[in-house]
């Protein structure tokens, strides 16, 4: 019997999250699913230039298992570049350690911490705010396990 997959730490969530070939109806192409966690350990890896070992302890997760993650989400961006696949980002196993908010009135972008709330954008006064922690059902989950840490 298989064990249940570790959670994964998070930094905060993608601010896209859906990606393919221009001129070529999503419907047309296959799709890809990378993990939110197959994502953040491209963020970390090679947009950020952790190393494996600080990468892996950024996710509060072993060595061994960061490489095995990152080699699976390089082969599906692989995939979609020389088969012209579309991919998403979306699922996996984790909790976000922050969060980023969007106005919808004035496009402002900004993280707060995953236990702050927002409702009131800082740069127009609107309340037209999208959490995007919250688009991949998380926040209050997160909160609590990372108070349990």
């Amino acid at each position: 019997m298989a064990r249940n997959k570790k959670e994964r730490s998070i930094g905060f969530p993608p601010l896209f999250t859906s990606f393919k070939p221009v001129g070529i109806g999503g419907r047309h192409l296959s799709k890809i699913v990378l993990t939110i966690d197959e994502y953040e350990a491209i963020r970390l890896a090679d947009y950020e230039g952790y190393s494996h070992d600080d990468a892996s302890k950024e996710m509060h997760i072993s060595r061994s298992t960061f490489t095995r993650l990152i080699e699976k989400a390089r082969g599906k961006i692989a995939q979609m570049i020389i088969l012209g696949n579309m991919i998403t980002i979306e699922g996996g196993n984790i909790h976000f350690r922050s969060n980023i908010i969007k106005c919808n009135s004035c496009g402002y972008m900004f993280n707060i911490e995953i236990d702050r709330e927002l409702k009131i954008c800082p740069n127009c006064k609107s309340t037209e705010l999208f959490n995007l922690a919250g688009s991949f059902g998380h926040g209050k989950c997160c909160i609590e396990y990372f108070d349990n840490k």
